[in-house]
């Protein structure tokens, strides 16, 4: 269909149309004029998310990307309309519940049922970039629609300090048994880390093992330089006892035995001299010979007594050696004892310190969520406060007429088409070469109509004669 056939048919059936959108807009004007104002009042709060000094160290400093869905499905829960109804006192109106008799039944709660009442005919809006929200309702009095979205308000900024308030006084008596246990555990552990120093008597166990530590190094020494001279003296004792012991260095370096030797060398070399000269019989010569054999006796005594000095001093340093090596293995069990007790101790004094840190750790807590208990101040402010509207948010006379105009004008077009098409006309030419099927040889002007003779040709003239068409071979 052709724009042109379209409009020759609202032109030929103009009164269906016409009397469709004046019946559209009539009645809405009718209906919006017959219907109940309501007023929309609105008010608004904004959410603080960042964290308060009692719980930064609980919470994070940013809000999730579900934080204002969470909060708007607050605002509609059941909890908060409720608290309305609690806020307002509205069940203890006689009235009112009749009302509630007479609708419900008396089924459910009065509270239940006004709180769904109230909440058909609430709105919530969150702002998408800011952490705002509005919160509007719709009365068919200005100042009950007021009086209600700041009730709703109030209820939601109550119920926002009920939800942090309530956990944290359960958590604060959680917290408060177990740091009442927890300080029973460190008393518990501390004292018995005084018995276990009363009875081992410690008094500063690192410093008298350090004291002693320092005795078991100086007896390792001490051990160590008497095992060298003990093993030299003994090596000295067993040359000593020997065929060599003449030639000891105490032997050697002997005043005595240097001053004998030299008395047997002069004397034998004056025995050598008079027995030559006077013969072996000679009471001379036997006499030096009889000198020679008392100094040679009394070097060997001399050197049997240098020697056994050795063989003393041997003794000796074995036994010092021995006492050494004893208060070395008495110093080394009285360290190793020390450390298994220090050892123990220890274990006791990190039992300590784990009770003092949890029992830190919980009483952080528990005064963390003592803090949060008790505190007044919702995270939620009123930032605008509703105030009776005055004009009527419903209904509108401009939008619904405007929204009347098109509906009745797709209406009156529809109406007319389908009229058209159960009662076809030939209306245009284009109609006519489409029902018969021939091609159009001219058109004659309407009756009454005038025909332009001038500079301008006539509308029979314009008309092209359309070639006929030509019969079928054979026919």
């Amino acid at each position: 269909m052709t724009l042109g056939q379209f409009l020759s048919i609202l032109k030929a059936r103009w009164w269906v149309p016409l009397l469709i959108l004046l019946g559209t807009v009539g009645l809405t004007l009718g209906a919006s004029l017959l219907m109940t104002k309501q007023y929309k009042a609105q008010a608004s709060v904004v959410i603080d998310f960042k964290p308060d000094p009692i719980s930064a160290a609980l919470y994070g400093s940013g809000a999730s990307p579900t934080m204002m869905s969470t909060q708007v499905d607050i605002i509609k829960s059941d909890r908060v309309a409720q608290r309305v109804v609690r806020n307002l006192k509205l069940a203890d109106n006689p009235q009112i519940r009749q009302q509630w008799r007479d609708e419900a039944l008396g089924q459910g709660t009065i509270e239940s049922w006004l709180g769904t009442v109230f909440q058909r005919n609430m709105d919530v809006e969150p702002s998408r970039e800011s952490s705002v929200i509005t919160i509007s309702y719709k009365a068919a009095d200005p100042r009950f629609a007021a009086g209600l979205a700041n009730a709703f308000v109030q209820a939601y900024i109550d119920t926002t300090l009920e939800l942090r308030v309530d956990p944290a006084r359960l958590y604060s008596s959680f917290f408060e048994t177990r740091s009442g246990e927890a300080r029973e555990a460190l008393e518990r552990a501390q004292s018995k880390l005084s018995k276990f120093q009363q009875e081992k008597g410690i008094i500063a166990s690192d410093e008298r093992l350090d004291v002693e530590n320092a005795r078991l190094n100086e007896l390792s020494s001490q051990f160590t330089t008497l095992q060298a001279i003990s093993a030299e003296s003994s090596s000295r004792q067993t040359q000593a006892q020997g065929a060599q012991g003449d030639r000891l260095q105490e032997v050697l370096n002997n005043p005595i035995i240097g001053a004998l030797k030299a008395d047997i060398n002069r004397g034998e070399a004056a025995l050598q001299q008079m027995g030559t000269r006077l013969g072996d019989s000679h009471p001379q010569v036997l006499e030096a010979r009889a000198n020679v054999a008392e100094l040679r006796a009394r070097l060997e005594a001399e050197t049997i007594k240098v020697t056994g000095g050795v063989a003393v001093s041997n003794t000796i340093n074995r036994g010092r050696q021995a006492e050494v090596k004893g208060s070395l293995e008495a110093q080394r069990d009285k360290v190793l004892r020390m450390k298994a007790v220090r050892d123990e101790g220890l274990v006791l004094m990190r039992e300590i310190d784990n009770a003092q840190r949890t029992y830190d750790a919980i009483l952080q807590r528990f005064t963390q969520t003592s803090l949060e208990s008790q505190t007044t101040q919702s995270n939620v402010n009123m930032l605008t406060q509703a105030v009776p509207p005055i004009e009527p948010a419903t209904p509108r006379l401009l939008l619904n007429t405007l929204l009347a105009l098109l509906v009745g004008l797709l209406l009156a077009v529809m109406v007319t088409l389908f009229l058209e098409l159960r009662d076809r006309r030939v209306r245009t030419v284009e109609d006519l070469v489409a029902t018969l099927g021939l091609p159009v040889i001219g058109s004659l002007p309407k009756p009454g109509s005038k025909l332009s003779l001038g500079g301008r040709t006539s509308y029979l003239q314009q008309q092209l004669l359309q070639p006929l068409p030509q019969p079928a071979k054979g026919g």
